[in-house]
């Protein structure tokens, strides 16, 4: 699927998009696609078992602040770009 296909279907079904492809930032803020939540993980280098932990732990101390938000997850750190959905 594209990036503007997953999208999409994420915005359809209102489901939050986790993803490590910065190319959805520039979906979000350039191109002001519509979505309902978009978890960006700046963790290229991590194993994946690292990544699914790094998620667990957001979504235990985040998960109602990720609906409708651009969230980026770097250096043990979490922004949330708080936005409405278009």
């Amino acid at each position: 699927m594209t990036d503007a296909a997953i999208l999409a279907l994420a915005v359809q079904e209102q489901r939050l998009v986790i993803t490590m492809d910065k190319d959805f930032g520039e979906m979000i803020f350039r191109s002001r696609q519509s979505h309902a939540g978009v978890l960006l993980l700046r963790l290229e280098d991590a194993p994946s078992d690292e990544k699914v932990l790094v998620v667990q732990q957001i979504f235990k101390s985040y998960l109602d602040a990720l609906p409708g938000n651009f969230c980026v997850y770097q250096k043990g750190r979490l922004r949330i770009r708080h936005e409405s959905m278009r």
